[in-house]
């Protein structure tokens, strides 16, 4: 399944949220592939982040990570930084992008 979602980043919070992601702990990226994420890819065009999540649900995927205290001390690091944040809510699972068209 691959998923594609839409963030931003504080304008003048970019090096930092560019830094961050230099440092991503191994502990969460573990726990996101043991979750069943295969890849995932963020792209930044000035302020607007795009990530595509390749992974075998992506509702029991955010579901799985929201209460893990790596990923809670990870999104409080990110909500310092982005101006729209990843949803781990119970309906963040529905806030990935519609596709529109594809080849």
């Amino acid at each position: 399944m691959r998923t594609a979602l839409h963030t931003r980043v504080l304008p003048d919070r970019i090096a930092d949220y560019e830094q961050a992601h230099r440092e991503v702990p191994v502990e969460l990226t573990e726990a996101m592939r043991e979750a069943g994420c295969h890849s995932w890819t963020i792209w930044r065009s000035g302020t607007e982040l795009f990530h595509l999540i390749d992974c075998e649900d992506y509702p029991a995927l955010i579901s799985h990570l929201a209460t893990l205290p790596v990923n809670t001390a990870w999104q409080l690091r990110m909500a310092e930084l982005l101006e729209v944040v990843h949803d781990y809510s119970d309906d963040g699972g529905d806030a990935a992008l519609p596709v529109v068209w594809q080849l």
